[in-house]
């Protein structure tokens, strides 16, 4: 009886298990987005649309300015930012490409920016798999690039990272608050 009793308990603890609801993380404030070069891969890809490879892809969280000052307070100058929200941005290049004449493998890097009023200097990284820029290490950077801020009439109010066709190769393009920064790479 006593064995019973046990193994009834038992029985009972396991459907308690499996009908028990997990618990589900909250909803993350600044949600993690996706871009492509060409603009929209993997959807042209599916409807054989597709009139050139994919060269690169950019991950990276989308905070939100909600009323806040971004650059110069939340996002201070002259140090180093993850270049969106929470993990690290990462950017990943399925060809060799050149950025500022120097040339880049094929390969996954991390992205941070140093952001002034007038310029941002944007770093390729090797480290991967990071969160924030708290373990930055500039020893394992892999290019520097400045390139100019331009300022932007209206106000984004999410940040965005996007990519665009040019003569030689692509942009990627940086918009957040007022402020747009492009960065030219070459095929």
């Amino acid at each position: 009886m006593k064995n019973l009793s046990v193994l009834l308990v038992l029985a009972f603890c396991s459907i308690q298990s499996v009908f028990a609801q997990p618990k589900l993380p909250a909803l993350d404030k600044s949600p993690m987005d996706i871009s492509f070069y060409p603009a929209n891969y993997p959807l042209l890809k599916i409807q054989d649309k597709a009139s050139e490879p994919l060269v690169a892809r950019v991950i990276y969280s989308r905070p939100q300015k909600n009323n806040r000052v971004i650059f110069g307070d939340l996002v201070e100058y002259g140090k180093v930012w993850r270049l969106g929200a929470n993990e690290a941005t990462e950017i990943e290049f399925f060809q060799n490409v050149t950025i500022n004449n120097t040339k880049v493998k094929k390969g996954r890097y991390t992205i941070y920016t140093i952001p002034t009023a007038e310029s941002w200097t944007i770093i390729f990284n090797k480290e991967l798999e990071t969160w924030g820029s708290f373990k930055y290490d500039e020893k394992k950077d892999l290019l520097r690039v400045v390139v100019p801020v331009i300022k932007q009439p209206e106000i984004a109010e999410t940040f965005s990272i996007y990519f665009e066709k040019t003569a030689g190769g692509f942009t990627m393009n940086s918009v957040w608050d007022d402020v747009k920064v492009s960065l030219p790479i070459s095929l």
